[in-house]
């Protein structure tokens, strides 16, 4: 779905009608994705010097997915003694570690640690798996000469992960929400990022795959919104070069 560009009754072909000089990329469901559910348990377990079958990992994913994983659905309650940090959880990197791993602590086991385990999963690149087509579409971009940031609403760096990744050459800037000081969907945090490549916001993509994202268009950006896919897979990411006028 693309925001904020000319529906079909004006133009179907948006590069003729807007110059893109700049993409903004979301991370989370965009670029990556978290690992899956019952790889991260077992990682993290083996990490306190445990050991489970995978049927007891599995049970355990389940119930921590449920009780909120960063990275996955939104929890389905929030206690009440958490309810100021998950607030702040993208604004401070304090509030983000003592929510999740607050979250998991809600789930019984009897692993000793595995809450701040789970949490330090998330913390590096081991925890995530970039798209199939990220690589190539951040190197299209990039060797065409558009400028690329990285917006998210996120409690810690993720600048470690893209070098890990060998993507780091391929973006130009971060704006991330705990360093920003704002969160999407507010129009701040895309005018910063814009900032940070010296871009016109008019001639600028945001590419995500939530409302939250499309806020972009209150920016002046335009928006696509892409659905996120599993783990490793493509994304659709091929999209963005398009809109972009890039070759693909």
């Amino acid at each position: 779905m693309v925001h904020g560009v000319p529906d079909a009754a004006e133009s179907t072909a948006f590069p003729s009608r807007r110059q893109v000089d700049a993409v903004l990329f979301d991370f989370h469901g965009t670029l990556a994705q978290v690992e899956e559910p019952v790889a991260w348990v077992l990682a993290a377990a083996a990490a306190c010097g445990r050991e489970l079958d995978r049927g007891r990992a599995t049970i355990l994913a389940d119930r921590l997915v449920t009780a909120g994983r960063a990275g996955g659905p939104l929890p389905y309650r929030v206690p009440l003694h958490l309810a100021e940090h998950w607030a702040d959880r993208d604004l401070y990197e304090h509030s983000h570690r003592a929510a999740y791993t607050g979250l998991a602590a809600t789930v019984s086991t009897d692993v000793e640690g595995l809450a701040d385990a789970l949490y330090e999963r998330l913390l590096g690149p081991q925890g995530w798996l970039p798209y199939a087509d990220t690589e190539p579409t951040l190197r299209t971009l990039h060797d065409s000469g558009i400028k690329v940031a990285v917006v998210s609403n996120i409690g810690f760096d993720i600048r470690p992960h893209f070098a890990a990744w060998g993507l780091a050459e391929l973006v130009d800037a971060f704006a991330l929400s705990y360093e920003v000081g704002r969160t999407k969907p507010d129009p701040a945090i895309f005018l910063r990022a814009c900032g940070m490549l010296g871009a016109d916001p008019e001639r600028t993509l945001m590419v995500g795959d939530s409302p939250a994202d499309a806020g972009a268009v209150q920016a002046g950006c335009a928006a696509l919104v892409l659905p996120a896919a599993e783990p490793g897979r493509t994304n659709g990411l091929g999209a963005t070069l398009a809109l972009a006028g890039c070759p693909v």
